[in-house]
């Protein structure tokens, strides 16, 4: 079960195949997160889930991960991927960054097709699986290759089990995201961490009244004063490594001066005005595995172009500059160790 859930009702999802991975705006006000995820596992011995959920067998060359490059929430498991040297083991199929009500497709392959699954949506994986499918066709998602069906979207237990089940194929050097010492702490902080920020920055750009919109305001900004404070301390989030939880804030980060402090009206001070975050930022930027995944000019053309409810117009602003993600950051002061770099193909 995914340690990323928040009390959601289990309405039908209404925005399919929408970055906001089945958010609504319940009574006109405050926004909700559907959080009911295909719940099946890989892992080493195909072992059910703690919930009876199937499980499946970790091997290397079956499984496809599909992740755009401008959703946050799939922008994860590429970088823990990445990170992990899983480039051989676990193939990588990638969406544009626009998609319709159906399903995210497949425009940036040739001919609109998937080169590995055959298909133009990613919508077909799922429905492989479960005809008629009624929730949210969302990335990330694992699809068995052999079948081409759907195995999970349930993103934060994908990074994880990356970490813990498939250490078979890790490349030599491969950072420990996950280690048991440091679980709870890793654990409490990814709560935090999604539920006001992650989730937060939804929460602002979503809100269907003002009350909901301040309320939710006031939750973001008190989180993001939390995490300045706490890496004025530590150059990263848990520990002196680099870690599951630095993962989960920086694909935010990444986004919050591009799209959120703007579309979503978050709008108190951007990320580069904020010197620990910023610096800490950077500091992830710089590192193989985080800022060779961003692709800002997708990020920006997804949540301006879809969220046609925010931006009717469509119109992608210019700015801001991102010239600043590759200055010196300093943060080596606090110490800390630096991943390992490795020789994985680049996401």
């Amino acid at each position: 079960m995914s340690q990323e859930t928040e009390s959601t009702t289990a309405a039908t999802d209404h925005t399919n195949g929408h970055s906001t991975r089945g958010a609504y705006v319940t009574g006109g006000a405050e926004f909700t997160r559907d959080t009911n995820y295909i719940e099946d596992r890989i892992t080493r011995d195909a072992s059910p889930g703690s919930n009876g959920e199937p499980g499946w067998p970790v091997e290397a060359g079956r499984y496809r991960l599909i992740a755009a490059r401008a959703c946050p929430w799939a922008n994860r498991t590429v970088i823990v991927r990445r990170l992990l040297g899983l480039e051989e083991a676990i193939s990588l199929g990638q969406p544009g960054p626009t998609h319709d009500a159906r399903s995210w497709t497949f425009d940036l392959d040739t001919g609109g097709v998937d080169p590995v699954l055959g298909i133009e949506r990613l919508q077909e994986a799922y429905f492989k699986r479960f005809p008629g499918y009624p929730r949210g066709i969302t990335v990330p998602a694992i699809v068995d290759v052999h079948s081409g069906e759907v195995v999970t979207n349930n993103f934060p237990q994908i990074t994880l089990d990356f970490s813990t089940e498939w250490t078979e194929f890790h490349r030599p050097g491969a950072p420990e995201l996950y280690p048991v010492h440091l679980r709870e702490e890793i654990d409490q902080v990814n709560k935090r961490v999604f539920t006001e920020v992650n989730n937060g920055v939804y929460r602002c750009g979503f809100a269907g009244s003002q009350e909901a919109y301040d309320s939710a305001y006031q939750r973001l900004w008190t989180a993001l004063d939390w995490l300045e404070e706490r890496l004025s301390q530590q150059r990263y989030l848990v520990g002196d490594t680099i870690t599951e939880a630095d993962v989960r804030l920086f694909t935010t980060l990444a986004r919050f001066d591009p799209v959120y402090h703007g579309h979503f009206k978050c709008n108190r001070q951007k990320l580069s005005e904020m010197p620990n975050l910023w610096g800490y930022a950077r500091d992830l930027f710089q590192t193989p595995g985080f800022g060779d995944t961003i692709d800002f000019v997708q990020i920006k053309r997804h949540y301006y172009v879809v969220h046609e409810d925010i931006n009717p117009t469509g119109i992608v602003p210019a700015g801001p500059d991102l010239s600043g993600w590759l200055t010196d950051h300093g943060r080596e002061s606090l110490g800390g160790e630096e991943v390992a770099a490795g020789h994985g193909a680049a996401a």
